[in-house]
């Protein structure tokens, strides 16, 4: 949810903010004196022209005294190419030629920049040109996650001839996890767009939690429009509006990645990276499936999968501590090093990286080790399934229903809950940064009547749970449409908690992304969530499984109203009150399912 992907781009903003503020005399200080040879040398301020004209602007760093052409690695980026000169530098004296391209529109590059609309035919054109320097030897490829990692995928639908690989690290989505996640808005799309407004790096503004946090609280307090977020928040905003206008995943996203058709041409070696929390993770899945399926054999054997126990900066560089969970030391990779050995793999005949002995490597918390597989599809081998039944009161932590594993209970048949958008008890609760997110059990301590709440027995062993969950529900309501949250918790034999997975819905949206289909007042319809992230635990024996289902009501999302109506658009003069029914008998059997992996 768009909870996540906050918190992982604020900590991320937390670096940049620190990195750009360090004081004049500790950067005097870090130079080395004058006499000292240096290591590498730079080419500032080249201009790389692009088809129609404008020019990109580079910083290009080569070994000292580089005597024969290497291949050529870039980073094309909003964030100003100098975000990343420690890469830069580390690649330089790796072996590589390595270029700061600065995307058009953005830091001394020319044009307008438009987020995701013009990198892919720009991207060709940078890579044409930098395989045709005097330092390259035509080979090209590119380093960099998040919007340089769509960046990866975007440039490869192109197929530029001279671009050899790629390394996409928790690429971002258009349409999938970015704007929007599933068709639901937050206002951290505000937050992104006015640090990439302009032309110059605006790292402190972005980082400024308190004041992004202090906006998005004025717009769920005022019941305002979240069309409206980009004024209130004082950065009027074109790109804003018209992705307002784009709700869902339509021709103007697509054209932003590859199609099935580019998919099935793709043949070059990819390394996919993403994490168990990172917030685009749903994004890197989604050119990782999307190529698995629609890719040639030959192309699929040299794309390999990692997914460690990161947020979405540990992608780029891994840390042993996620909000609140604390991993071992085999978690955090040297992704330099692996990106170094990919590299010398991909374009210099070199060995395949020792660390990918086979094409998905999955980190297993709890166990704290790399595990390996073929396919994703391998890796469970057996699966649970865990009935919701109640005996009537599911209300809250104290007072839950059961999941019960193997079959359908006796019981009541429903459980209910009801959504008052104008409540804004859970919202003002919300803390303003949260330092341990996944081990906090505020939100399930204060439902405010606005879910529900399924525990089961304790594990009577130790068992291995990776891959994907998948939950379905029978549920009635009495208003057209609404949005629905489903967290997944293990509850540790001592009482703590840890979240797992979660997963969302626009409800309007419940059998596609593409097509709205409002809900009819009062009839039983059945609403699959399979956009569950990612997660591989090794479940404690004595741990309980923990599932909140519940109307989704945060300072971190665009607020549904419920009245079937735009969203977008939606005030509290549209409010109406949601009266949930979650049902559960023989006939409409909701369940858990969990992927299981056998010892």
């Amino acid at each position: 949810m768009f909870q996540v992907t906050l918190r992982c781009f604020s900590a991320a903003a937390t670096f940049l903010s620190a990195f750009v503020t360090i004081g004049a005399s500790q950067i005097f200080a870090q130079q080395k004196p004058a006499a000292e040879e240096p290591t590498v040398d730079l080419q500032w301020a080249v201009k790389i022209p692009m088809r129609d004209g404008v020019k990109l602007n580079a910083t290009v760093f080569t070994a000292h005294g580089q005597k024969e052409p290497l291949p050529v690695i870039f980073t094309f980026t909003p964030y100003i190419g100098d975000s990343y000169t420690d890469r830069a530098v580390y690649f330089a004296k790796h072996g590589y030629v390595y270029a700061l391209v600065d995307v058009r529109g953005r830091g001394n590059s020319g044009g307008d920049f438009e987020p995701f609309a013009n990198e892919g035919h720009d991207g060709y054109d940078v890579v044409e040109w930098l395989a045709k320097q005097s330092y390259g030897n035509g080979k090209v490829t590119m380093w960099g996650g998040s919007y340089a990692g769509f960046d990866q995928w975007t440039v490869l639908k192109e197929f530029p001839p001279h671009l050899a690989t790629i390394v996409p690290a928790a690429a971002a989505h258009p349409g999938v996890d970015f704007p929007f996640q599933y068709n639901i808005f937050g206002p951290y799309d505000m937050q992104w767009l006015t640090f990439t407004s302009g032309v110059t790096g605006n790292s402190n503004l972005f980082g400024n939690s308190g004041f992004w946090a202090s906006k998005a609280r004025e717009m769920y307090r005022s019941h305002a429009a979240f069309q409206n977020y980009d004024k209130l928040a004082g950065n009027p905003s074109a790109v804003f509006q018209k992705w307002v206008a784009h709700a869902i995943p339509d021709a103007y996203y697509d054209a932003m990645v590859p199609s099935p058709e580019q998919y099935k041409k793709i043949g070059v070696p990819i390394l996919t990276i993403t994490g168990h929390y990172d917030g685009d993770q749903p994004g890197a899945f989604t050119y990782y499936k999307r190529h698995m399926r629609y890719g040639t054999a030959d192309a699929r054997a040299k794309h390999y999968l990692i997914i460690g126990p990161w947020d979405h900066a540990g992608t780029r560089t891994p840390k042993a501590e996620v909000g609140g969970l604390k991993f071992g030391t085999a978690s955090v990779l040297d992704l330099n090093k692996l990106h170094t050995e990919w590299y010398d793999w991909a374009m210099k005949g070199g060995a395949k990286p020792e660390f990918l002995k086979k094409r998905v490597a999955y980190y297993l918390v709890g166990a704290e080790e790399w595990k390996y597989a073929d396919t994703l599809e391998s890796i469970a081998s057996a699966a649970k399934t865990f009935y919701l039944g109640s005996n009537g009161v599911a209300g809250d932590v104290f007072h839950s229903g059961a999941l019960n594993e193997g079959k359908q209970r006796a019981g009541a048949a429903t459980d209910s809950w009801t959504y008052d958008p104008l409540d804004i008890r859970p919202g003002v609760a919300e803390p303003e940064d949260d330092p341990n997110p996944l081990t906090s059990q505020r939100a399930a301590m204060n439902l405010y009547g606005e879910g529900v709440m399924y525990h089961s027995e304790p594990f009577g062993e130790a068992t291995e749970v990776t891959g994907f969950a998948k939950l379905t529900l029978w549920l009635k309501m009495d208003v057209p449409d609404t949005d629905l949250e489903a967290d997944l918790f293990e509850i540790l034999p001592d009482g703590g908690s840890i979240e797992l997975t979660s997963a969302s819905m626009r409800a309007r949206y419940r059998e596609s992304l593409r097509e709205a289909k409002t809900v009819p007042e009062g009839s039983t319809e059945k609403y699959v969530f399979d956009n569950f992230l990612f997660f591989s635990r090794r479940i404690a024996k004595g741990s309980r499984l923990r599932l909140m289902v519940s109307s989704i009501n945060s300072t971190g999302t665009e607020k549904n109203y419920n009245s079937g109506g735009v969203v977008a658009a939606e005030t509290g003069k549209d409010a109406r009150t949601a009266h949930i029914t979650l049902i559960h008998d023989a006939e409409h059997p909701s369940a858990l399912e969990l992927p299981i992996v056998k010892p």
